[in-house]
Formats: structure tokens, C-alpha cells, sequence
């Protein structure tokens, strides 16, 4: 009865002429503010996110309320059908639940802040905006209803809220420069397909080396022979060979795609900056390498390969299965290390990489059984089994105990701690190699070696190349740039003498007193790394901004700036011609207590220096991946599109002068 009461109401209003106070609201208040913004997930999936602000006391009643009550908040997404998809329904943020004594049903409704995303796929590449049109019901005393238009740059990645439909729907669905667009495209495709494929090639080489221990390279010839003689025929045994080596890949598919299920595909990449995570795989390294220098074996628990093996002894496929399953488990204590630095360096990656990486290493392990079951006279061509295998290991342990002081570095680099700078880094590196190469010559051994009675020449012509890496890290404790292992080793700056050999630092040097709040950064640019005074600083002096989201502890920030930036026709603009901001997204000092606050993009609390420029980042250029340069005005206008990791000098170069361009016209 109370909602026909409401509707008799307002059909009263409406014959008096009072329903004029509606028509005079919808003119005068704007109970919502929209925002718009993207995150680019990637190559081809985005996430469109609307943001309200809803004055206090109105509410915008949700997509999923009760349909006997107030309208529901609809979206009509325009060409969702020829040029992209939508993955599930459109997800709201929180929502309240409230009972209607006009329409006598529960509903759904946002108060205060409403939150829409919806992601998307993209089937046609030629797309460059994506428009929808948001109607909704906002009440208080009255209702009002509301319709809003949005557009959606999936190449700057912003949001924009058109408040005129003619507007709206002129608006153009071509950029102003589509082929510069496109281009842009295929760049990020083609990185992240690059990105990719030396995951495969390192997981594949890893899987070769893993071949080469004394747990899985004599199991070669026994497993062939297995096949080809406990088999009806030859052709019989070729094919359960085959299906060993298959099996063998999945298992180790499998596993990487457990790792990436369970921790998705970016939580390991936000663990690369941990302090703990760094110092915990440093620990790890290190106890493989003394394993694999003979101390001690690392196994899996003997149950569990009697189990598999009882399996293994019921024939068929599931018995190859199983065996093949053996063959991981008895493997454990040489492939366990090589996997696990494996799956940690792809899994940092996120996406497809551990899955990838699994795929490269198990291929590389069961190519050779499928080659031999189908050509068993390889065999004959393999070397025989002997202390050559040892040897494979224990040069594995110096590359692992090598690779463990990388993420020691990286903990000390996130807290600034100064106890690994880059001589000391190097010195151990110096140390760590010295020991390979004496090894390899046979002047090292360990208690499993076997009698070395002469060096074979492919252990001189390893022991040679060692060599010459070591004599060639030599000079990088004197400041040689070591462009061979750029993103390995600290970076120049991050030295006991970071101005170089002889230098004594202090408020004056060859460039002049340092401005205000800036320091040196790499090649002794002038750097800062506050925005603020950044921004402060380039309006003093009337030059653009090239604004660098960088880490600590990012392989390759410092790739870029030893490789890129020190060649001369780059360094020469850095010098001259802009200003460098250089914020660290994994810095970890503590911001004041009066400067933290809670993400409204994220929704986390900001706490630390990091935090706060990772959370500029996103909020501002929607994407989180560094290397990002951006190229600002002094209002903080963006002069050209932003880019990410750009190995190639001149294209970065071109970068740098379309941006120095716009910003002199």
C-alpha cells in the first residue's frame, strides 16, 4: 500500500505543476563526481575503472538491486561486440543493503563512493578508444536520473567523462597518429614476446645443464634401452619412449603452472624488491652450491620414490607416468636447485614465464631421450658416464653461489645498507670466478672428485673463457663500466667512490654546487629524487622534465643506464637539455606520520617512500613497471607517450627529441 501511496504522490505533483521541482533539481545538483581511468593488464587485456564521488546523504543504487524497486545502474558498452570482450559482469566496489518501505523490497545501493571495473579483451587491434554510456538513479529526498558518457584511451591509458552526448558521439575512434600508435603496439608485443623467449632460451639452457649432472645424464641410456628391450617391437618401444619424454615435460609444465596459480601472476614480481624474500633465496643459493660442491645431497624423502616406483611397476602409460615422475624425484638433488632459481627469476616475470620456463627446461631433458629411442646408435656417440659429471656440478655450484650475491645485493640495495657496494660485490665475483677457473685447470679439487689424470681440451677452452672474464671484471673495482653484466652488479653510483676513483665527495665539485634537495646521480647527472623540488627546480630553470620510475634493485633501470644512457648522444641531452627526476618505487625509509594515507586507486596504505611514487605511478600513468620514463613540462603535462624499457639507443634518442621538441614549440 505505502508504494501506490508514493506513486498517487507523485501523479499528484504532477497535475499541480510541482513536478517542476524535480526538473529544477536535475538542473542545479550534481549529487556525483565520475572519474575514469585504465590499467593495462596486458597486451591485449584491459581494466576500465569508473570512480564516483557521491555527496553525503545520496546514494546511486547498484547494477544488481532489486528490479521491483529503484532503477539499477546500467552500463551499455558500445562495440563490445566487433572489437573487444568483456570478461564476467562489470565488478562493484562496496555496497550497502537497505529495506525500501516505498517499494517494500531489499535494496542494493553505493553511498559516499561508487566503484565500477569491467575488464576487457581486445579482439581488434586496430582499437584505440572504448566508449560506454553509464545510466543511473541517484536518490536522497528525490530521485534523480542520470546519464554519463565515458571514453577510454587504451594507449595513454586515461579516462575521460564527456558531459555532451553530440560530444560523445563524434568523438573519434581513431588517434591522431594511428600508425604511431600501432606502432606502439607492436613495440610492447614485441618486448614482452623478447621478454619471453629469453625466459624459454635460459630455462632451455638450464635444462641442458641439468642433463649434464650425474642424477639424470646415466639415466639416459639405461631408460632407452629399457623401452626398446622390455617392448614388443622397436616401434613399440620408440613410441613409449616418446611418451616418457612427453610425460616429462608435462610434470614440469605442471609445476609451473602450480607456482603461477598459486601465487598469481604478479605476487612474485612484487616480492623481487622484499628484503626478507632476497635475503631467504640468498640463503638457498648458497646451501645449493655447497651441495652441489659435494657436501651433502639435497633429496626428497625416500617414501616418496618407492611409492612412485611401486606405481611405475603397473605397465601401460600410467606406468611411463609414473617412471617418468620417478626420474623428477630421484633427479631432485641435481634439477631441485636448477629449478628453483628457475622458477623464482620466471615466476618475478609474472604472466606465462613459469610455465614457459618449465616447458624450455623439461624439453631440453627430454629431447635427448625421445632422439635416442628413435635413433638408438646415437648411443653409441654419447661419452660414458665418470667424474667429467661431477665436474658439471660442482661448476654449477659456483654459478649458483655467483647468482645467490645478486639477491644479497638486492636487499642491500632496497635498504640502502652500503655493506655490498659495488667493489665489494665485484671483489666476491673476482673470488667466486678465480675459484671456477683453478678448478677447471685441476688445481682445485673436492673430496668427490675423481683422480684427474690431464684436462680435456674442452675443460681448457672453459677454463680459458672463465679466465678472461674474470681478468675482464678486474677493472670494474677501479669504475669500468662492465657493460657485459650491466643490472648484475650494484650500480656505479652505489660505490665507495661513486664520483669516481680519487674523488672526495662533498657540497662542490667539477659541476658547481649542487642545487637544492638534488644529488649525483649516474655519470654525476644532476638527479633528484623528490617531485616536488624536482618540478620546482625545472620551472626555475625553464627546461622539460624527464620524470624515471626506477628501483633499487631493477636489473634493468641499470641496464638502461649503463647502457643507454652513458653513450654520448644521450648523455649530452640528460646533461643539457632536462631535468631528471629519478623516483624509487622500492625505497623502504618510512614517510611521516602526517604524510601517509590510504591508496584511492589501490586502496593500501601508503606507509613509505616507495610506496608513495609507486602509487604516484599508477595513479597518474596507470601502469606499474619499471623502467617508465615520462617527459613533462613544467605544469606536469605529458609532451610525448611514455616508455618503458628501450634498449635501443637511437630509439631512445628519437624518444628524447620528439619530447625536447614539443616542449621549445
Amino acid at each position: 500500500m505505502i508504494k501506490y501511496g508514493f506513486l498517487l504522490v507523485m501523479f499528484f505533483f504532477s497535475l499541480t505543476g510541482n513536478a517542476q521541482i524535480f526538473t529544477d533539481l536535475e538542473k542545479t545538483q550534481n549529487p556525483v563526481e565520475w572519474e575514469a581511468s585504465v590499467n593495462k593488464l596486458d597486451s591485449s587485456r584491459f581494466q576500465l575503472i569508473i570512480d564516483g564521488a557521491i555527496d553525503t546523504d545520496w546514494h546511486v543504487y547498484s547494477q544488481f538491486t532489486d528490479t521491483n524497486g529503484s532503477l539499477p545502474l546500467e552500463l551499455e558498452f558500445l562495440g563490445s561486440e566487433s572489437s573487444y570482450t568483456l570478461e564476467g559482469p562489470t565488478e562493484e566496489g562496496e555496497t550497502f543493503t537497505a529495506y525500501s518501505e516505498v517499494f517494500e523490497v531489499e535494496e542494493t545501493f553505493f553511498k559516499d563512493q561508487a566503484r565500477l571495473s569491467q575488464t576487457i579483451s581486445v579482439t581488434d587491434s586496430n582499437i584505440n578508444f572504448v566508449k560506454l554510456i553509464l545510466k543511473y538513479q541517484v536518490c536522497k529526498e528525490v530521485c534523480i536520473n542520470e546519464e554519463k558518457y565515458f571514453v577510454f584511451n587504451l594507449h595513454t591509458l586515461e579516462g575521460e567523462v564527456i558531459k555532451d552526448y553530440n560530444e560523445f558521439e563524434n568523438f573519434s575512434t581513431e588517434l591522431e597518429n594511428p600508425k604511431q600508435s600501432q606502432t606502439a603496439i607492436e613495440d610492447f608485443e614485441d618486448e614482452e614476446k623478447q621478454d619471453l623467449l629469453t625466459i624459454f632460451l635460459l630455462a632451455f639452457a638450464s635444462g641442458f645443464l641439468a642433463l649434464l649432472t650425474p642424477c639424470v645424464f646415466p639415466m639416459i641410456p639405461m631408460t632407452v634401452s629399457f623401452f626398446t628391450k622390455q617392448s614388443k617391437n622397436a616401434a613399440v618401444g620408440r613410441r613409449n619412449a616418446l611418451l616418457y619424454g612427453l610425460f616429462i615435460v608435462i610434470i614440469y609444465v605442471l609445476l609451473g603452472t602450480l607456482v603461477t596459480a598459486i601465487f598469481g601472476a604478479d605476487a612474485l614480481n612484487a616480492l623481487s624488491t622484499n628484503v626478507w624474500f632476497n635475503i631467504i633465496f640468498f640463503v638457498l643459493l648458497v646451501i645449493f652450491a655447497i651441495s652441489f660442491f659435494g657436501a651433502f645431497e639435497i633429496m626428497l624423502p625416500n617414501s616418496w620414490a618407492n611409492a612412485v616406483d611401486r606405481k611405475a611397476d603397473r605397465g601401460g602409460v600410467i606406468g611411463i607416468f609414473f617412471m617418468a615422475l620417478a626420474l623428477a624425484i630421484v633427479s631432485f638433488s641435481c634439477t631441485g636447485p636448477i629449478v628453483g632459481t628457475l622458477l623464482v627469476q620466471a615466476a618475478s616475470e609474472g604472466g606465462l614465464a613459469p610455465i614457459l620456463g618449465m616447458l624450455g627446461f623439461s624439453l631440453a631433458i627430454a629431447i635427448p631421450f625421445a632422439l635416442f629411442a628413435l635413433f638408438p646408435g646415437l648411443m653409441n656417440s654419447l661419452p660414458k658416464s665418470g667424474g667429467w659429471l661431477n665436474s658439471v656440478k660442482v661448476v654449477l655450484g659456483f654459478l649458483e653461489l655467483a647468482l645467490a650475491f645478486k639477491f644479497l645485493s638486492n636487499a642491500d640495495l632496497v635498504l640502502q645498507a652500503h655493506l655490498l657496494e659495488r667493489e665489494v660485490f665485484l671483489a666476491i665475483w673476482i673470488a667466486i670466478f678465480s675459484g671456477l677457473t683453478l678448478y677447471l685447470f685441476g688445481k682445485i679439487r673436492l673430496s668427490h672428485d675423481s683422480p684427474l689424470a690431464h684436462i680435456s681440451s674442452g675443460r681448457v677452452l672453459l677454463g680459458l673463457t672463465v679466465l678472461a672474464f674474470t681478468i675482464y671484471l678486474i677493472p670494474g673495482l677501479w669504475g669500468a663500466p662492465l657493460k657485459l653484466i650491466t643490472g648484475f652488479p650494484p650500480p656505479m653510483n652505489y660505490s665507495e667512490s661513486p664520483y669516481g676513483v680519487g674523488y672526495m665527495k662533498g657540497g662542490q665539485n667539477e659541476l658547481g654546487e649542487l642545487p637544492e634537495d638534488s644529488e649525483l646521480g649516474p655519470y654525476q647527472l644532476i638527479t633528484f629524487t623528490d617531485y616536488d623540488a624536482g618540478m620546482a627546480y625545472a620551472k626555475a630553470v625553464n627546461k622539460p622534465v624527464l620524470l624515471d620510475f626506477t628501483g633499487k634493485a631493477c636489473v634493468n633501470c641499470r641496464k638502461m643506464e649503463e647502457r643507454v644512457w652513458g653513450e654520448p648522444q644521450i648523455l649530452g641531452k640528460l646533461q643539457n637539455d632536462v631535468v631528471l627526476i629519478s623516483l624509487f618505487v622500492d625505497l623502504k625509509e618510512d614517510l611521516p606520520k602526517n604524510e601517509q594515507y590510504v591508496s584511492e586507486t589501490t586502496g593500501k596504505r601508503v606507509k613509505t617512500v616507495g610506496n608513495k611514487w609507486s602509487d604516484f605511478q599508477i595513479t597518474e600513468y596507470q601502469i606499474n613497471a619499471q623502467p617508465y620514463y615520462v617527459l613533462l613540462n613544467t605544469q606536469g603535462d605529458v609532451l610525448n607517450t611514455p616508455i618503458g624499457y628501450t634498449p635501443d639507443v637511437s630509439e631512445f634518442e628519437a624518444w628524447l627529441k620528439e619530447g625536447i621538441s614539443a616542449y621549445t614549440r
